[in-house]
């Protein structure tokens, strides 16, 4: 059980450490494939050296944090995410492929006692959208880096850049996600990014682009099997007649989008980069 959760975070907590969480930790390798294009850049960005102490914040199935780990080689890197099963699949990743410096820890990051000045690098993938509280997340995570630590966020830009999201949310009938409260687009916005930060401490904020295909599967049956797992909240709202219709709907755009690689979809993303003064 996460020991400090702010009430804010409660029903994220109930997703993540239920349902949405059990989802990802069964398709933990689909979701990683999905972002695939998009990890070299984070990586670079973060510039991870070997005697770094580094955060994943939202680390899910802990890819990142063990692609930190394996970068400080003579530092460590701790995963911290609201889902056990995610926690568990990642702690048991880490041992089997001998990152003995990855660990995991089940934690609110908007609430939890980081020890003030602790760590080097702060990185998130798609992992910092869903606080209650974002400026008093920020301002947490902010004191858990040292003097001139660095943040860095891989954060979705708008709802019309995002293919994927307009394509099979337009296929049950859904309308644009919310760039608002906890939501995959609520850091879209640059602007807002930039206040958030730098009220929560930070300096030195740059929002810079990155376009990439995101991949769902192998072939439209593949992928189909995996996008309406991922939409089942929505399908199981429909009627027998509509829900089918739906899942023509997106097979057919699945299709569409078959490439020599698999089936894939527009998307992009911002770098955030950020430093503590």
């Amino acid at each position: 059980m996460v020991a400090r959760m702010d009430a804010s975070n409660v029903d994220q907590l109930r997703a993540w450490d239920g349902p949405t969480g059990d989802f990802w930790a069964d398709n933990a390798d689909r979701f990683d494939a999905g972002v695939a294009r998009y990890r070299e850049p984070f990586l670079d960005a973060a510039a991870i050296g070997p005697t770094d102490a580094v955060l994943d914040v939202g680390c899910g199935a802990g890819q990142v944090t063990r692609d930190a780990a394996r970068r400080a080689t003579a530092g460590s890197a701790l995963g911290v995410d609201l889902s056990a099963r995610m926690l568990d699949l990642a702690r048991r990743t880490a041992a089997a492929q001998g990152v003995g410096n990855a660990v995991f820890r089940h934690a609110d990051a908007q609430t939890h006692a980081f020890d003030p000045g602790w760590f080097d690098v702060v990185v998130s993938r798609h992992g910092s959208m869903f606080f209650g509280d974002p400026p008093a997340a920020f301002a947490n995570i902010a004191r858990a880096l040292r003097p001139g630590g660095r943040l860095v966020l891989l954060t979705w830009q708008g709802y019309e850049r995002q293919e994927w999201m307009r394509t099979f949310r337009g296929a049950v009938a859904a309308g644009p996600i919310p760039a608002t409260g906890p939501s995959p687009l609520s850091l879209s916005e640059p602007d807002v990014v930039r206040a958030l930060l730098t009220g929560a401490g930070f300096t030195d904020v740059t929002v810079s682009g990155v376009v990439e295909p995101m991949w769902f599967g192998t072939d439209p049956d593949d992928a189909l099997r995996f996008v309406a797992g991922q939409q089942a909240g929505m399908l199981a709202d429909l009627d027998d007649a509509t829900r089918a219709a739906a899942l023509d709907t997106l097979r057919a755009a699945l299709a569409d989008h078959r490439t020599a690689r698999g089936v894939e979809f527009d998307s992009a993303a911002w770098l955030v980069r950020a430093t503590r003064p």
